[in-house]
């Protein structure tokens, strides 16, 4: 059976932890941050976990 692909659109936004978890950046961050707080902004810029119910997308990062 041929290599399977890895989405790469899903490789750059998320990452596996070793224990099999799926990181990801929360969202809010990109622009019009003016108008946030600045406790706001911070706490953005934590990494978080992605939700056990996206399981389905992460079939495209087979590695």
């Amino acid at each position: 059976m041929p290599k399977l692909k890895t989405k790469k659109s899903l490789a750059k936004r998320f990452k596996i932890t070793k224990s099999g978890k799926i990181k990801r950046q929360r969202a809010g961050r990109g622009h019009l941050l003016s108008h946030k707080s600045r406790k706001r902004k911070r706490h953005l810029r934590k990494s978080a976990l992605a939700s056990k119910t996206d399981r389905k997308l992460f079939k495209l990062l087979p590695y």
